[in-house]
């Protein structure tokens, strides 16, 4: 009589293995065993920006790495639930593909004429409007209730704006908002015009001057967070050369003068 052979552990097994054993109140881990839901925030969202930095850099093999630290959050915060008998990784993956194949009836359905990536997203907001409006049947809910207030500023602003334009609360073409950006911009120098006693209506016309290049971005399907993510690099390369150049002249940079940086500066705009 031949036995059936093992199946292989996999690496999702493996990791929820290791997880349990961590979180073993005698003979775990006194650092992990500690944990809550609340103090593995923090390093949740430190995770997700270093996986979207890994991507940023096309740097596969740290990727790798990145998105492993992602899932281990997740299965972190899954095993507190389990051990709460609130729910286990299991309903967390259970719920999540089935949320994919009621959003894509274009695949696991009968639904016909999708013809783009426009197309898909346009049913999904559609499908999620439903729903909200099926679950808001007993009370009002705004159009922007549900946007989550722990999202960064810059990508919170984003989702508000895309909600209000659902409903039609847009501008008609990019060329509007920048003139909006003028506006803004002016009303922002006529505030600091008075003085740093003002401090509070400059900080609003500020953020109002953010939230209308956030808008440009959208209307121009450019992610704001990216290209500010790109200019920061593209600021640290070009500060990198001036400080390599003054070393190499052995000039301390604390020593340079605005005009000294200045000029090298455009040298490595030149050079890129």
């Amino acid at each position: 009589m031949t036995s059936t052979p093992t199946p292989p552990i996999t690496g999702i097994v493996q990791l929820l293995d290791v997880m349990t054993k961590l979180r073993d109140p005698e003979n775990g881990c006194p650092w992990d065993v500690k944990q809550d839901f609340k103090s593995l925030a923090r390093y949740t969202i430190e995770e997700a920006y270093e996986v979207v930095e890994a991507i940023e850099n096309d740097d596969h093999e740290h990727l790798c790495e990145e998105l492993g630290d992602l899932l281990l959050q997740i299965v972190f915060q899954a095993q507190i639930a389990d051990e709460q008998s609130l729910f286990s990784f299991d309903d967390v993956a259970a719920r999540e593909a089935q949320k994919m194949i009621d959003r894509h009836p274009h695949v696991f359905g009968d639904r016909v004429g999708v013809d783009s990536a426009a197309d898909v997203l346009r049913n999904w907001e559609v499908d999620k409007a439903a729903k909200k409006a099926e679950k808001a049947k007993d009370k009002p809910h705004g159009v922007l209730d549900d946007v989550n207030t722990a999202l960064p500023a810059m990508s919170r602003g984003l989702k508000l704006q895309q909600r209000a334009a659902r409903v039609g609360f847009d501008w008609g073409n990019p060329t509007d908002i920048i003139a909006k950006i003028r506006e803004e911009t002016d009303e922002l120098e006529a505030e600091i015009a008075q003085g740093k006693t003002n401090a509070d209506k400059i900080e609003g016309e500020l953020g109002d001057l953010f939230f209308a290049m956030i808008n440009l971005a959208r209307h121009l399907d450019i992610d704001p967070e990216r290209a500010l993510r790109t200019t920061n690099t593209k600021f640290k390369r070009r500060f990198k050369y001036i400080e390599n150049t003054l070393r190499q002249r052995g000039q301390p940079i604390a020593e340079a003068s605005l005009d000294e940086m200045e000029s090298l500066w455009q040298e490595a705009k030149k050079g890129e």
